[in-house]
């Protein structure tokens, strides 16, 4: 089993804290290393975009133990999480290594190019709520947390502005997407409509946690 990157120093009233969702995308990525490897295997610096970073810790463990050689940029709307991935990548490093490793605040991926990720890591705010809340305008705001939570509608609201733009986000040969769904977010039904799209999608890992079961889906271009 890969070790779990240390997470520590954090203010969980503004940043997501590490929780079931998070440990089944370690798992995940432990699952998929092979065939992540061979895919990106001829590749020099593919580049690994998380969604959310939150804590850093899912950014952390693919930089340190899945493809090394990856560039990895994440992104978050909010700055608490945007430092606190900073911090961790620098907490987990060794003597002997630098992890390739930035964070960015922006909205899910709109500053980077198009076509230019290899592999999409997206933890979504799953949460089904009335409304997805609005982006604090103040960093002392507590709301920023909520940001990580609620999803609207079916907590599918920012699910699906990620997985209308796949085309246009992922690199066109090689690119994949790993999204985390609760079954709230009837994933399955998720799955059937974006194959009808031209998608390839199958499902990597589910587990139940607590009342809840949460499943990680890949998609690939067919």
């Amino acid at each position: 089993m890969l070790p779990t990157p240390e997470v520590k120093d954090i203010d969980y009233d503004k940043v997501y804290e590490p929780s079931e969702d998070s440990f089944l995308l370690l798992d995940c990525f432990e699952q998929e290393q092979d065939y992540i490897r061979k895919r990106f295997g001829n590749t020099s610096s593919p580049l690994i975009t998380e969604i959310g970073s939150g804590s850093g810790i899912v950014s952390t463990f693919f930089a340190k133990h899945i493809l090394p050689k990856s560039v990895v940029l994440t992104t978050d709307v909010n700055p608490h999480a945007c430092q606190t991935t900073l911090n961790t990548a620098k907490q987990n490093q060794t003597e002997n290594e630098t992890l390739r490793l930035d964070a960015a605040q922006m909205n899910l991926t709109d500053a980077i190019r198009p076509k230019a990720i290899d592999v999409l890591i997206f933890n979504p705010p799953y949460v089904p709520a009335s409304e997805v809340p609005d982006i604090p305008k103040d960093e002392a705001d507590p709301t920023w947390l909520d940001l990580a939570l609620l999803g609207g509608e079916d907590g599918m609201v920012t699910t699906w502005q990620v997985l209308n733009n796949l085309q246009t986000t992922l690199s066109q040969d090689q690119g994949v997407a790993y999204i985390l769904f609760c079954a709230r977010n009837k994933p399955d039904e998720v799955a059937e409509k974006m194959r009808r799209q031209g998608w390839q999608v199958d499902l990597i890992i589910s587990r139940k946690a607590g009342w809840e079961v949460l499943s990680v889906l890949r998609f690939v271009r067919n």
